[in-house]
């Protein structure tokens, strides 16, 4: 399958007019449409909401587009509450799914009224300490330990993750908080990321669902939600066929009507926290070729790096590269496409089939509308670029603005140097 880039070269060129290269820019289209495949998709369970990950793109213009549909925030983070109080989401719109949680982002956390989702079982002394009680709904992060496998390969070793609470310790965890006041509780659980296949969802609902059998009927707990977390990817290279969320949705609801439904369970409502999946394929970074070199191998400079996306130097993660003007044009060329740290492996392609590349010309780099440019950092002082929407009217937002020197050097303005920036 051919991807095809959301933007023209010559929308790309206006738009480079206003603002220089590099920049982040986000399909308004493509984001609506998927937001509502994805409510159909669950639409058969009646208390569905998809909490959108904000850390894989905190955007408030993006977030509150989400928020149009019913979608709430799954947040991580002190800074990523404030983001989702400001943006007016309140109470139960609110997961706040953390890890070795600072004791006061918990108290935030229960001042904005957020679903507080437990990842280890000592977290529940901590939350009454800083709290004074349980809330009274409340959350646990499960991890059935072993492996955990897909028919088409995929797998992850839960055993080898820091997340979640083991059966025996969600078993206690449940009983210690029903005794201290919990009424309502979630069950939650993230088991493999970026799964191509729509096997995954119905999968682990299997397991989640039997967990909450079990937990209901040897502790009592009133179980009120399940969280089948994120890990619906999305499918970065051409040959891979994406996720049908419609018949994800399907296979998820057949799980619950033979598990949940016969236990007297066939209320229970459903979460996701998808971050990938609804804003992935919906991101693009757009680059300048502005310098080539030839030596062992034929180089491609741009004027990003990996401070703008980090993915393909961190993890050798692959992001499609269209030649903005030269779609049709044959992949003649091989190139390592780079960026300027001084780093070896700050590389957004490494022999990569291309167009010939000529300097000037724009790469529109595929699939980062999701832990891209928040994945971003300072290193080399490069700065961070902007990020734009482009709406459905075909205009074009800013909804950030690139950094300048002056934000690098903010957090020495105590000292006053560098204030000529």
């Amino acid at each position: 399958m051919k991807k095809k880039a959301f933007l023209t070269l010559e929308k790309a060129r206006e738009i480079a007019k206003q603002y220089p290269t590099p920049w982040y820019i986000y399909d308004e289209k493509g984001i609506r449409e998927n937001a509502r495949r994805v409510n159909q998709a669950f639409a058969w369970n009646k208390g569905f909401r998809e909490y959108f990950a904000v850390k894989a793109t905190p955007n408030p213009f993006l977030l509150n587009i989400l928020k149009e549909y019913g979608c709430g925030t799954d947040c991580s983070s002190m800074t990523e509450l404030m983001m989702s109080e400001a943006c007016g989401f309140r109470g139960h719109e609110i997961m706040f799914s953390s890890n070795d949680t600072p004791p006061e982002e918990f108290a935030y956390a229960d001042r904005l009224g957020a679903i507080i989702n437990l990842d280890d079982f000592t977290h529940i002394e901590c939350v009454e300490k800083v709290l004074g009680k349980l809330p009274e709904v409340m959350s646990c992060r499960y991890n059935p330990g072993g492996m955990f496998e897909l028919s088409n390969g995929i797998m992850d070793n839960p055993e080898d993750s820091k997340y979640g609470m083991t059966p025996e310790q969600i078993t206690e965890a449940f009983r210690i908080m029903k005794a201290k006041g919990v009424k309502e509780f979630g069950l939650h659980a993230f088991l493999a990321s970026n799964t191509v296949t729509n096997e995954y969802y119905p999968k682990l609902a299997g397991i989640l669902f039997r967990e909450a059998v079990r937990l209901k009927k040897e502790t009592g707990a009133d179980i009120r939600f399940i969280n089948l977390s994120g890990g619906v990817g999305i499918p970065y290279r051409p040959e891979q066929e994406p996720n049908d969320i419609l018949a994800i949705g399907e296979g998820v609801r057949k799980v619950y009507e033979e598990i949940l439904v016969p236990e007297g369970m066939g209320d229970v409502a459903l979460c996701t926290e998808m971050g990938r999946f609804m804003m992935g394929p919906y991101g693009a970074l757009v680059t300048e070729a502005i310098h080539e070199k030839h030596i062992y191998k034929e180089y491609i400079g741009t004027d990003a790096c990996a401070v703008n996306l980090m993915r393909p130097a961190m993890y050798g993660a692959y992001h499609h590269i269209t030649v903005l003007g030269k779609e049709d044009a044959p992949l003649d060329h091989v190139y390592d496409v780079t960026g300027s740290l001084c780093e070896n492996n700050d590389k957004f392609a490494v022999d990569r089939e291309l167009p010939e590349i000529e300097k000037g010309d724009l790469l529109f780099i595929h699939d980062t509308g999701a832990h891209g440019f928040a994945m971003g950092y300072n290193y080399n002082g490069k700065l961070k670029s902007a990020e734009l929407l482009l709406k459905e009217d075909g205009s074009v937002q800013l909804i950030r603005r690139a950094e300048t020197a002056k934000d690098y050097f903010a957090t020495f303005d105590f000292c006053g140097l560098l204030s000529e920036y």
